[in-house]
């Protein structure tokens, strides 16, 4: 299942790998947000694959857990599999979420892997850097994002699905709570999915302003976001610094170097997939990653100050 908004770009690319796979699902649904763009018309128009039932579901506003909720409630699957619009899935993705289930570990949650790809430069660039490489996860302790996963029924039914009041970061939320009822996750990097990133710097910003506003909500991740304050605190003071003493110059230059280091991997790590202007990608990197990290600054601080309004409201 998954939900849609506008993703009339992407959506004939992604039913394309859908009707490819190696083991099809019995039942499609999705539901749309309230699309624009055509989306909706292109998938009336779908020819899903014979015993694969497609259900379209038209909920205009609804938000992406309330989606997620409407989709897993009109099925009746015990094995639920979830991904994105934007998304292309590999062949055999259904073939191996479905398999991790009855595997010895006998899990209940079943997390895939995503692979970024990306038309343009900027897009490609954007994609490499903020996604993590294999050996960069541990599987333990991962919590997969929601354009790759599967869980049981059961799972989802105890947390009372996806959590509605958040718009942003609900999938680790629907994770955390799953985990933390006791449900056994299983991680499977060979199910993979690919995505793209935002097209601009302007819209990426705009996106993890909205990504760390949604952790700000639910309180999460606040020693992560506190150490990238600390982090620009010190290389402002480094920067103010470097103009009395050239010590203060090289340790800014140290730390900005150790600070990319991790984000100028991962897109050199994946140069024979980058294609043409990676020297152009590489020299964009440290812009990407700023603009980031001043997005997800500016974002975290909305989302406590809701937090702390409606936990005032509700008292």
């Amino acid at each position: 299942m998954l939900t849609v908004l506008n993703e009339a770009r992407g959506l004939p690319v992604f039913l394309e790998s859908l009707s490819a796979q190696s083991v099809l699902p019995s039942e499609i649904v999705v539901v749309d947000g309230g699309s624009t763009d055509g989306t909706v018309d292109l998938l009336r128009a779908w020819p899903a694959p014979a015993n694969c039932m497609l259900t379209l579901l038209v909920r205009p506003g609804a938000s992406i857990s309330e989606g997620r909720n409407i989709a897993v409630a009109q099925t009746s699957a015990e094995r639920i599999l979830v991904t994105d619009g934007g998304t292309t899935l590999d062949p055999r993705w259904v073939e191996r979420m479905l398999a991790a289930f009855d595997s010895p570990e006998a899990p209940q949650v079943v997390g895939g892997f995503f692979e970024p790809v990306g038309q343009s430069l900027t897009e490609r660039t954007i994609a490499f850097a903020v996604t993590p490489e294999l050996h960069e996860i541990e599987p333990t302790s991962f919590l997969p994002s929601s354009r790759s996963l599967a869980f049981v029924r059961e799972a989802w039914e105890s947390v009372e699905g996806y959590p509605e009041w958040l718009d942003y970061c609900e999938d680790l939320i629907f994770d955390i709570s799953m985990k933390n009822r006791g449900f056994v996750f299983a991680f499977v990097p060979e199910a993979i999915v690919t995505w793209s990133a935002r097209s601009s710097v302007r819209s990426f910003m705009k996106q993890y302003f909205r990504y760390a506003r949604g952790d700000g909500k639910a309180s999460l991740w606040w020693k992560r976001h506190l150490a990238r304050y600390l982090a620009y605190i010190a290389g402002l003071l480094l920067l103010v610094g470097s103009f009395f003493t050239p010590w203060a110059a090289v340790a800014l230059a140290l730390g900005f170097v150790f600070y990319m280091r991790k984000f100028w991997c991962r897109v050199w790590n994946r140069r024979a997939r980058f294609g043409p202007g990676l020297i152009w990608g590489l020299a964009l990197v440290p812009l990407i990653v700023v603009a980031g990290d001043l997005a997800k600054m500016a974002g975290y601080p909305v989302g406590l100050r809701w937090r702390a309004a409606h936990a005032k409201a509700n008292r």
